[in-house]
Formats: C-alpha cells, sequence, structure tokens
C-alpha cells in the first residue's frame, strides 16, 4: 500500500547534520560518504523487508558532465531494485519540457515519489500542484525550484556561495602573488540554471566589489564541447588581454584548456592565465595536481543515498528537512594560502581551509 504524506508537515529537520558553507538554520548538511552509504543500505533494507517495492520516478537533466554520470548513478544506485525499489529513470536531455512531461507521466504511472533535478528554476509550480494533488512527494535535488516550494525536501549546494568561494580565493591569490589587474573571461553553465545563477552572482559580488573586469561572458552549456567553442572565440577576441579564466564546471574547463592550448595561450601556476573550475571531480583534480587548473571548488554529486534516507523518514511517517546542504572543501594547487575567511550568502563570516592536491585519487568524491 502507497504511503502518501501531506507536504505542508514535512518541515522539520533530518536527524545527523553538520555544519556547511551556506547553510541556514533551517538546513541539514551531511558530508560523510560512509554515513551515506549506510543510510542508504539501511533504507534499501527497510524498502526490500516489507516485500514491496517503492516505485520511484527520477527526471535527471541529461548526461552533459562527468558530474552529471555521478549523480545518475548514485540516485540509480540508492533506489535499486536490490534495495527494493523500481526506479523509473528518464534522462530529459537538457530539454526543459521533456523534464516536464517525464514528471506528468510519472504521476499518470502513479507512482510512490517523485525525484527531480530541474533544467531550469522556474516554470514549476503546475506541475508541482499536480504532484501535491496526487498526493505524490516530490524530492528535488542539486538545483533549485525558485517558483514554488510544493516539494518536500532539497537536497544540494549553496551554489551563490560557490561563486562567492572563487571570487574569495581569488582576491586572496591575486594579492599573495602581487597580482593587480585582473581581467577576465567567464565560461558559464546552462543559462537558467540555478549553478549557473548561483556562481555567476557569487563571483560577480567580488568582481563588482574589487573592480575587476569581466571582458566577456558566455554559456559553455556545462559541456567540454561548449567550454571548447566558448574558448576558441574568446582567444580570438580577447587575445593578449585575459589572464583569468573562470570556467562553471570542470568539463568546461577540460575543453577550454584544449582551446588555450592550441592558441598557445598557457594557464595554471605562474603561467599567463589563472584558471578556475568548479565541480571537483577526479580528472578536475588531477589537473589541479599538476597545477594546470588553479583552484577546483567542489559540487557534491553523491545525493542518491540523501534521497533515500528522506523517502525512508516519509515512508515511517517522519518529518525531514526542507533543505539539506552538502559540505563542499576548496582545493587548489599552491599551498601559498592555508585558509582564507569570507562572508558567505547567509552574511556568517565563516573560514575555509584550503585543501593542496597531492593525489588526486584520495581526495576526489567521483
Amino acid at each position: 500500500m502507497k504511503k502518501r504524506i501531506v507536504a505542508g508537515m514535512l518541515t522539520a529537520l533530518m536527524a545527523a547534520s553538520m555544519v556547511a558553507c551556506g547553510s541556514s538554520d533551517t538546513a541539514t548538511t551531511d558530508s560523510s560518504a560512509d554515513t551515506a552509504a549506510e543510510t542508504t543500505e539501511e533504507a534499501g533494507d527497510t524498502a526490500a523487508d516489507s516485500g514491496e517495492k517503492i516505485t520511484v520516478g527520477f527526471a535527471q537533466v541529461g548526461h552533459e558532465s562527468d558530474w552529471r554520470t555521478a549523480s545518475t548513478n548514485s540516485v540509480q544506485d540508492a533506489f535499486s531494485e536490490a534495495n527494493g525499489y523500481d526506479l523509473q529513470f528518464v534522462d530529459c536531455d537538457n530539454d526543459s519540457a521533456k523534464q516536464i512531461e517525464a514528471v506528468r507521466q510519472f504521476i499518470q504511472n502513479d507512482v510512490d515519489y517523485i525525484v527531480i533535478d530541474p533544467i531550469v528554476s522556474t516554470g514549476w509550480d503546475t506541475v508541482l500542484t499536480e504532484c501535491e494533488d496526487a498526493g505524490i512527494p516530490v524530492i528535488v535535488i542539486d538545483r533549485t525550484i525558485e517558483d514554488s516550494d510544493k516539494y518536500v525536501s532539497w537536497v544540494g549546494s549553496e551554489f551563490m556561495n560557490e561563486g562567492l568561494a572563487s571570487g574569495a580565493w581569488l582576491k586572496a591569490y591575486a594579492e599573495a602573488k602581487g597580482i593587480t589587474d585582473l581581467n577576465i573571461l567567464v565560461i558559464e553553465g546552462s543559462n537558467g540554471s540555478s549553478a549557473q545563477i548561483g556562481r555567476t552572482d557569487g563571483f560577480k559580488k567580488y568582481a563588482d566589489a574589487e573592480g575587476w573586469t569581466i571582458l566577456d561572458s558566455q554559456d559553455g552549456d556545462f559541456t567540454q564541447d561548449g567550454g571548447q567553442q566558448v574558448m576558441e572565440s574568446y582567444c580570438k577576441s580577447y587575445a593578449g588581454k585575459f589572464n583569468v579564466v573562470v570556467c562553471q564546471n570542470d568539463n568546461e574547463a577540460f575543453g577550454a584548456m584544449d582551446a588555450m592550448k592550441a592558441a598557445g595561450v598557457s594557464y595554471g601556476v605562474d603561467k599567463d592565465v589563472i584558471l578556475i573550475s568548479f565541480d571537483a571531480c577526479k580528472a578536475g583534480l588531477e589537473y589541479v595536481q599538476s597545477g594546470d587548473i588553479n583552484a577546483d571548488f567542489m559540487c557534491y554529486p553523491l545525493q542518491g543515498s540523501y534521497c533515500a534516507d528522506i523517502v525512508k523518514a516519509l515512508k515511517n511517517g517522519e518529518t525531514v528537512a526542507k533543505q539539506t546542504f552538502m559540505t563542499e572543501p576548496w582545493y587548489v594547487a599552491e599551498d601559498i594560502l592555508k585558509s582564507i575567511t569570507y562572508t558567505n550568502n547567509a552574511g556568517d563570516e565563516v573560514t575555509e581551509d584550503l585543501i593542496q592536491v597531492t593525489d588526486a585519487a584520495s581526495q576526489a568524491s567521483y
């Protein structure tokens, strides 16, 4: 028998929490991979022991990056058949209309729970109302929904803090290196996504406050091809005029590196261009270790176990947190700075340790 939960009741804190960057008083946090794995197994055992599979619909953004693949695998592993689930998965291929249709199909299929990683942050209220009317709890992961609160819980990253982190690090790094003139090119993520909005706005706060020059900012769609194409154009239009490139994920950075190499532009530690990236996947951290990427800011993708915990709590009639923020380290190629104190999006002054990458394999979460 399916257990339906009224979304308005689900606002208390989940158990087990720790302080994370950008979390507010209503948010819980937990970055332990071991803890996540254990709780997923417990959730799976509960589902399997009941003798009845729990059906979950998962509408994923697409497959544009290494981060996205890791995110998909995490949710699929958590909601596996062995763990007592029937997962209905749709790769929406960065098509917002397709994602809305996938959610409506889940409603038609009368699934027990729906998980959404929203391609864009708006346009959701109508279909989430339909989910609410059908009595199907919705869990949102990774990117956020801005025009509706008709979901039971969100799990993901504080993207504004990621943007602020990159700005805080660049300010301190430039001062430590004696660099006084910053001319910056930005390769943004998919336009309209909360990750693109938060990282752009957070970094721009520092750029505006410090008087940095942002020469250009274009959409690379979070893909390696997109990053390469934008960077090829930049190398032609701004040859000799830029000394910082900010890529809003690792795959864009990989493409930008290929384009700069082809154009004869050096990048990384003590080179022509300071290169900043986000995600901190294993391949990205390998480039940090080699000095090709100066700094990489983690965006934790393994959120499936958290979703399984939420489903377990809902099935047991428990309340869950409205928001759960991931804890996300800052990785750097050099040890000239040990830590940085900055003001996060909640207005709190926090100090973050900088982790110099000496072993990418052990430091990467995926």
